[in-house]
């Protein structure tokens, strides 16, 4: 009862919130009405490549966060993300005054979904209002814009200018300041440089004003020089009561992880963006997340559980990106959250979200891990095994990155199987053999090696797999973790399946390893967590996963009994929100919808954020955007309540149950020929 309690009360709170400060849900745009600096949880605008995170104060950006850039610094003697510069903080003077939180009235902030865009806007006493909005480009991946209005109630005059300011962590910071003189257009280019902490990247920024025609001939630009790590251009206008002055600030960041000359990249970039102009810039970006949102997720009769699953879906969606070698951290493109490093959390909980929806998105993390096998091979190898290993955290390189602290570096194998299963549902959804002879095979036949070395062979149905780290992660160091040896298993059965696909001869040994690999019980049937389990409390699901996503359990019987036996074990705190989607998704394919919505609410609603319901890893947590929760809690949307289950002919639909609250789901623009689903009440 304290549980559904703490529940009841955590989702009326937010209820609440959003009457208060929505009215009515939209279910594509979150507003905040009310900034409180003290309880304010940024919110990401990303392209899969630039992460650019909210600030309660005008005109700031409280993250610049780049994929793919690592260096050695801070926490655990490993590689960590690097906050580029910060080439989108500005400030605007009226009369002389810095507009800011203090003075700034009616201060008023919306996240579009839809078009991916950040708003704020608000009022500078009785002389002007104040409106700007952000964008990370969706097409182009380096490339940011904010866009800024003021409409003058009085005369006045303004000052604005754009400041670009590197991170502390960067050192041998350099800027410059260059002008582009054409006849028709002068391109004012503010840039910095700077090395990553131990030098081995150079990290680079420039940005640029983009003047309107309509406003007459271009302000002059004066650069200003404040210290090392900060510089500025500025300009200045005379504004008429009534008037509407309108501006913008694009810039681009790179680093040497991404291009060989990433100084003059970022420059030309700029330089492109400025001749393109705002108006054709906004209009790609929109069509290009138009184009996304054609893959959907529709609710009819829970407008809030639909601005929920929209949210999720955007934060997915912009933390990744097709074309690329690039997988996501747990926290995405929000912050340095982990280090930035990359988990089980893409394979088994965001990539299949995003396979089933985006498939030439999910074709970029699997790209990842193949361009990371034959270090994941060597890992094996140091550690006395075959085939690959992959590192339970990984970086730039593939290599082992985790803490040497915590034991899940080197015990934690089941992030093995979870790649391998990864590149086998890829071929699954996409039918692509060519891909699967290319990638998927090399992928597939060295985890499946992997796992017929690690087995300890002591007799039959005796193929122990002992020291672990379970996917319930706290249960170190235990032996035949049901998740892991059920996962192992079909890792080998999937290569098997591949090889026959491409008619190529499997090793004889994969079928006798699953077939010996022990999978638990109690003297109840139910499925036993690990050898030495006795019903102590779990962190996260292990055993539930050998019904989804591993169909080791498909009797719904042992299902029913197995949840009901560890939904008891999960405490009110400390936990994420990948256990409750697992429940979610069993419970509706099991016909139970309303046992199914209750944990579908218990996995996400504690854990949200102001002002903008930004999912934190755990119940009462702050360190959002938890984009590892949001991928389960999609999953149980997706393969839940929509009943959508991947085979090895492609994706089909299976008998499932809504909640009372829903009429109707539809799930559009799915798999490669972009089919849609539908589930009525």
């Amino acid at each position: 009862m304290k549980k559904k309690l703490f529940v009841f009360c955590s989702y009326m709170f937010f209820v609440s919130f959003n009457f208060i400060f929505s009215q009515t849900i939209d279910i594509w745009k979150i507003k905040a009405d009310k900034i409180d600096p003290s309880n304010y949880y940024g919110v990401t605008v990303a392209n899969g490549m630039i992460g650019i995170v909210s600030s309660p104060e005008p005109f700031k950006v409280k993250d610049v966060v780049l994929a793919g850039a690592y260096d050695l610094y801070g926490r655990g003697r490993v590689s960590n993300f690097l906050r580029s510069f910060n080439l989108l903080n500005a400030y605007v003077e009226i009369d002389g005054k810095r507009l800011d939180a203090k003075n700034a009235s009616n201060f008023k902030q919306e996240l579009d979904m839809h078009k991916a865009s950040f708003t704020a806007s608000f009022d500078y006493s009785d002389k002007a209002t104040v409106t700007y909005t952000y964008y990370s480009l969706r097409q182009l991946p380096f490339t940011v814009l904010m866009d800024i209005s003021v409409t003058a109630k009085k005369d006045i005059s303004i000052n604005a200018a754009s400041v670009m300011e590197a991170p502390d962590a960067l050192k041998e910071v350099q800027n410059y300041y260059n002008e582009i003189d054409r006849p028709h257009v002068v391109i004012s280019l503010l840039t910095s440089t700077a090395k990553s902490p131990t030098g081995k990247l150079l990290m680079c920024a420039s940005n640029t004003f983009l003047f309107s025609e309509a406003h007459g001939q271009e302000p002059r630009v004066i650069h200003e020089m404040w210290d090392n790590n900060m510089h500025l251009m500025k300009f200045a206008k005379e504004l008429k009561a009534g008037e509407h002055y309108n501006y913008s600030i694009v810039g681009s960041s790179i680093t040497s992880a991404h291009h060989d000359d990433p100084l003059n990249e970022a420059e030309r970039m700029t330089i492109f963006a400025k001749l393109e102009g705002k108006d054709r810039l906004i209009q790609f970006h929109q069509k290009a997340w138009d184009d996304l949102w054609k893959s959907d997720i529709t609710v009819e009769g829970d407008d809030q559980s639909q601005q929920d699953i929209h949210s999720m879906l955007y934060h997915l969606y912009s933390f990744v990106r097709e074309g690329t070698a690039l997988s996501p951290s747990p926290m995405g493109l929000s912050g340095l959250g982990y280090n930035g490093h990359v988990f089980w959390d893409a394979d088994l909980w965001m990539y299949p979200a995003l396979l089933v929806l985006h498939p030439e998105m999910a074709k970029s993390m699997m790209e990842y891990r193949f361009e990371r096998l034959e270090a994941a091979k060597r890992n094996a190898f140091n550690h006395g095994y075959k085939g690959a290993m992959f590192p339970w955290e990984s970086a730039g390189t593939g290599v082992e990155e985790t803490p040497v602290w915590a034991l899940s570096g080197p015990f934690e194998h089941h992030i093995t199987a979870c790649v391998g299963l990864a590149a086998w549902n890829y071929y699954c959804v996409t039918q692509d053999k060519d891909w699967l002879k290319e990638k998927g095979w090399p992928l597939l036949k060295e985890t499946a090696d992997f796992w017929a070395s690690r087995v300890e062979r002591n007799g039959p149905g005796k193929y122990d797999i002992k020291n672990v780290v379970a996917a319930d992660e706290w249960a170190e160091n235990i032996d035949n973790d049901a998740f892991t040896n059920a996962s192992a298993k079909a890792v080998l059965q999937s290569a098997n399946e591949a090889a026959k696909i491409l008619n190529i001869t499997p090793n004889a040994d994969w079928t006798d390893v699953a077939t010996n690999i022990p999978i638990l019980k109690f003297e109840d049937a139910v499925t036993k967590e690990h050898a030495t389990y006795h019903g102590e409390g779990i962190k996260q699901a292990d055993a539930n996963l050998l019904s989804y996503p591993l169909k080791e359990i498909t009797d719904p019987k042992q299902i029913k009994a197995d949840l009901e036996y560890y939904a008891k074990r999960i405490p009110d705190e400390g936990t994420p929100a990948m256990t409750q989607a697992i429940f979610t998704l069993l419970y509706s394919r099991l016909g139970d919808g309303e046992k199914a919505f209750h944990w579908f609410k218990d996995a996400y609603v504690p854990n949200l954020n102001p002002p903008f319901n930004v999912i934190a890893e755990t119940k009462g947590g702050t360190n959002p955007y938890f984009a590892t929760g949001a991928g389960g809690i999609i999953q149980s949307v997706l393969m839940g309540f929509g009943g959508l289950e991947i085979t090895a002919n492609g994706i089909i639909q299976i008998r499932s149950a809504l909640p009372k609250q829903w009429k109707k789901l539809t799930i559009t623009g799915v798999g490669p020929k972009l089919k849609t689903f539908a589930v009525n009440k």
